[in-house]
């Protein structure tokens, strides 16, 4: 049981110290097979037309960007 708690304590710190360095460096997540820009896409979803969500989302994002201060 002594050895699963060291071992266990071991993966806890080298995953600590993974993740403050990802966060230090300011590097967001990436693929490493390059994602659906691979596949030819340039989006998630890959319709002419966007759907009510995507449309109220980009509404609400332009009417944002509207009433923003500069």
């Amino acid at each position: 049981m002594g050895l699963f708690l060291l071992v266990f304590a071991i993966f806890l710190v080298v995953v600590l110290a993974m993740s403050v360095g990802f966060i230090v460096q300011k590097k967001s997540i990436s693929g490493s097979c390059g994602g659906i820009s691979a596949l030819g896409m340039d989006k998630a979803c890959d319709c002419d037309e966007p759907c009510d969500d995507k449309k109220e989302r980009m509404a609400k994002e332009k009417e944002w960007q509207k009433n923003r201060i500069h």
